[in-house]
């Protein structure tokens, strides 16, 4: 089959709004969605390939341990919905699993990105019907309509994105999520867990830089497709875990007084000001079972690795 393209992406007056509104508020703030240009995206493959990033690889291998029990309470021929699909590496491992699902709808807002997975995923399972939309999917969208026969929704969120979300806009996205997939549908989605902030440290701000590069991008980006003047060695990477808000932050710091231009405006920064990029929040087990059924699922099952770094969750839409 071929992959259809639905392309929501948004325009550059878009980013320059959100881009302007971010530095012009204080404290200033940058959504972490602008990292995922083509460089950020790869960039972030990057940082999953890194051992001190623990999160794929016990994700993935929570997939594999228990992809026969998701496939069972999935049923057979859903629909699976991903949601920020990125490179979709585990993807593959959700899609072997379930028993012959009827179509794969892809979301990311990495028009780059998604092409590439969603070509991958296409050529590796043939029969299936694959779209890709590239779109800001923490905003209410449409699903395409399909051929065939309706089929049960399968919503998959990997990776602990749902961390990129304060609590209030996790109860907002989830509940979006829950009509998404409609009474009846599934959500199967991965939460990261508190642990020992050394280890945290690390995963956020790995001895080879790559993690700051990644954050760094944003700047460039910013350089790239608006304009901006941010010299990039006038920044530097900061992460760190804050206990009191269970979630890590990160920073890009001022090195120095400067001003930078983005389009017509100027931006004055002091020494040591920062610029918040993304938060990471880490929930237990219990709090994120309470969140779901907050907002209209039932936990079905809970999965954890046997060191108890992260947790998979499948829930039902009530």
């Amino acid at each position: 089959m071929t992959v259809r393209l639905i392309d929501l992406a948004p325009t550059p007056a878009r980013l320059l709004d959100v881009v302007l509104a971010g530095l012009g508020r204080t404290p200033r703030a940058l959504p972490c969605a602008l990292f995922y240009d083509a460089e950020g995206s790869r960039l972030f493959d990057a940082i999953c390939a890194l051992p001190e990033y623990y999160i794929p690889r016990v994700e993935a291998g929570l997939l594999r341990a228990h992809g026969p029990a998701i496939a069972a309470l999935a049923g057979p021929g859903v629909e699976v919905v991903e949601l920020g699909c990125g490179s979709a590496r585990k993807t593959d491992l959700l899609l072997e699993a379930l028993d012959r699902p009827a179509a794969y709808v892809a979301l990311d807002v990495s028009k780059d990105a998604l092409l590439e997975a969603t070509g991958r995923i296409d050529r590796a399972f043939p029969d299936l019907e694959v779209w890709a939309i590239c779109a800001d999917y923490t905003q209410p969208f449409s699903l395409p309509a399909r051929e065939g026969p309706p089929a049960k929704r399968l919503a998959f969120f990997p990776g602990s994105t749902i961390g990129n979300f304060d609590p209030d806009q996790a109860r907002r996205f989830l509940g979006l999520v829950a009509r998404l997939v409609g009474p009846g549908g599934d959500l199967l989605i991965g939460a990261d867990v508190p642990k020992d902030p050394a280890v945290l440290d690390l995963a956020y701000d790995d001895p080879r830089g790559v993690t700051a590069a990644f954050n760094k991008n944003i700047l460039a980006r910013i350089n790239r497709e608006l304009g901006g003047g941010f010299d990039l060695t006038a920044f530097r990477h900061l992460a760190f875990f804050a206990p009191e808000r269970s979630r890590v932050e990160m920073h890009l710091v001022s090195e120095r007084d400067q001003e930078v231009a983005v389009a017509d405006q100027v931006f004055s920064f002091r020494a040591g000001e920062r610029i918040h990029t993304e938060c990471s929040y880490k929930y237990s087990v219990d709090v994120f079972r309470g969140l779901a059924q907050a907002v209209g699922f039932t936990p079905l099952e809970t999965w954890t690795d046997p060191e108890g770094m992260f947790s998979l969750h499948y829930l039902r839409a009530r």
